[in-house]
């Protein structure tokens, strides 16, 4: 059996993308749950990771005092680990590998990582992303969405501000949406799921193409 960090290189991913609050999370958990044409799927959920690690008194072991300083910043102030603080998001993800149990053929279910060019042109060398499952929703239904709590995951978040919320779907048309391109160009199918203000994990699931990703 291959190591964790070896078993990354050939992972394939399915990257989820659409801006905060339509339903990424929930999906992701459902996807996670039902499998995919037979195969385990792990949700990777990176905002929970970042939240996770922020709420402990003292940083995990793989990562310093620094480190835990930055990410509870990066949640404070909604903002994005640009290129030179990818190493913490690869340790994050390749701590999430170690813990769940991920082996082939296995599918992880990307969420929150990449979330612009740059971190996907450093996630090549750990996933395969071939697909990509894009939440396509408007700012009106993603607020909605948010302060219904429409998809059961907004319970106790302390960064769904009104200001919050704005910078983040600013950040998600101008640094995020352009990946849909970037990943088109390099081959990745993308399968869009239209999601309104009412939209569950159960019927955008039902909405996939099954099997829509062959064991390769």
């Amino acid at each position: 059996m291959s190591s964790p960090a070896q078993s990354m290189k050939a992972a394939e991913a399915i990257l989820l993308i659409g801006p905060t609050g339509s339903g990424k999370t929930p999906l992701g958990s459902y996807i996670e749950e039902q499998g995919i044409s037979g195969r385990r799927c792990h949700h990777f959920d990176f905002g929970l990771e970042l939240r996770t690690i922020a709420g402990l008194n003292q940083p995990p072991h793989t990562f310093n005092l620094r480190e835990h300083r930055f990410i509870r910043d990066v949640l404070e102030k909604g903002l994005l680990l640009e290129d030179e603080h990818f190493p913490i998001a690869e340790k994050i993800l390749l701590n999430f590998l170690n813990s769940c149990g991920y082996q082939e053929p296995d599918l992880i279910i990307l969420n929150g990582l990449p979330r612009h060019a740059g971190q996907a042109r450093d996630m090549a060398r750990l996933v395969n992303i071939t697909h990509l499952l894009v939440l396509e929703c408007t700012a009106g239904n993603a607020c909605e969405r948010i302060e219904k709590n429409t998809g059961g995951d907004r319970t106790l978040r302390t960064d769904d501000t009104e200001d919050m919320i704005r910078k983040k779907l600013e950040i998600f048309q101008g640094r995020t949406a352009p990946l849909l391109k970037y990943y088109a160009d390099h081959g990745s199918t993308l399968l869009t799921l239209a999601v309104d203000a009412s939209s569950t994990s159960e019927t955008l699931f039902a909405g996939l193409v099954s099997p829509f990703i062959p064991r390769s």
